[in-house]
């Protein structure tokens, strides 16, 4: 029996999860930058909701909104349970992760390899389906290591949507299990783009993302003519106004792109909140030295950042400071 999923939330942007990158800081600062984006946690094990310090795990807050967890793991009973945490949470979505390739991933027996076992991954999406209400995802590969046929992918993609998933998010790229570290599976398979357009095409009635070397918004544009949504991965961290010009440019269209400094500072709220927590700015300013990237005085910023966050009583007074030292050495360029 096919399962009908429950509604996908609108997503024509999102942000992918990042190991070590798309922590709650990084999510609070890329919810300035794009309004309107779905946001990623990174993966967390089923096993770490479960058991784990769920606070540091999984915590998130309002402004985040809306937030998909993405968890690894392979038993559908724990990603049940793991789900109807996340549920009780507060979270918009819960993503299944099988796409990422990692050696300690797979020797788990969880993310890209899970691609050769199209069955456990349904019935992972079915039992973690009966846990929530709210959408049940997935993100995955083309295919993995020798799996070549186009056929492979839409077994797999027929399988998981016929357990009630509605929406996935296609990595265009297939992952080497063996020889190939995360950073160069990311790099060195081919981007293969028309595959998912034509999965688009072939399966209307799901809800399919792109994700993959997208690093421009034509480039964006001229991918949703094609499928439903993007998903934008090392751009958004290596140069977050990119999100904001994609928001600009898929949803606020008839207002102007904000400032660099004007978003920074509209950060100075959360930024005080979390210190007042004894949260490090460090811990939060390392998501922001990309905020500049290839203009002048970039690099500058970078360095008094990097630098002014340091100490264990750095304050907002260290982002304000490398803020204002870059618009004068911009203006005067």
């Amino acid at each position: 029996m096919t399962l009908s999923p429950p509604p996908c939330l609108p997503a024509r942007l999102s942000v992918a999860p990042m190991m070590e990158w798309t922590d709650r800081h990084c999510r609070a600062f890329h919810r300035l930058l794009a309004p309107d984006a779905l946001l990623y946690t990174e993966m967390v094990h089923a096993e770490a909701v479960i058991h784990g310090d769920r606070e540091r795990l999984i915590g998130f807050s309002d402004i985040e909104h809306p937030v998909a967890l993405q968890l690894g793991g392979s038993e559908p009973a724990k990603l049940a349970e793991a789900t109807r945490i996340a549920t009780e949470w507060g979270y918009d979505e819960v993503n299944l992760n099988v796409g990422c390739p990692s050696d300690r991933v797979q020797s788990g027996r969880f993310g890209a390899c899970l691609m050769f076992e199209p069955d456990t991954v349904a019935a992972c999406i079915a039992a973690m389906r009966d846990a929530t209400h709210i959408p049940v995802t997935v993100k995955c590969r083309l295919g993995v290591d020798d799996q070549e046929d186009y056929a492979d992918l839409l077994r797999f993609i027929d399988t998981v949507a016929a357990a009630g998933c509605g929406r996935f998010a296609v990595h265009a790229r297939k992952a080497w299990l063996k020889g190939l570290s995360p950073k160069e599976n990311r790099e060195v398979p081919p981007l293969r783009y028309q595959l998912v357009y034509r999965l688009k095409q072939e399966r209307p009635n799901l809800f399919i993302a792109i994700n993959g070397g997208i690093t421009d918004a034509d480039a964006a544009d001229e991918h949703l003519r094609h499928v439903d949504g993007v998903m934008i991965g090392r751009a958004a961290y290596h140069e977050p106004y990119f999100l904001h010009e994609l928001q600009h440019r898929l949803f606020d269209p008839d207002t102007a792109l904000m400032l660099r400094g004007e978003l920074l500072r509209r950060l100075q709220p959360y930024v005080e909140e979390q210190l007042s927590r004894d949260v490090k700015l460090k811990h939060i300013s390392r998501h922001l030295l990309g905020l500049f990237h290839a203009q002048p005085g970039g690099r500058n910023f970078r360095r008094l950042l990097t630098e002014g966050a340091v100490g264990d009583s750095a304050g907002w007074e260290v982002v304000e400071r490398a803020l204002a030292a870059t618009e004068c050495q911009r203006e005067a360029a």
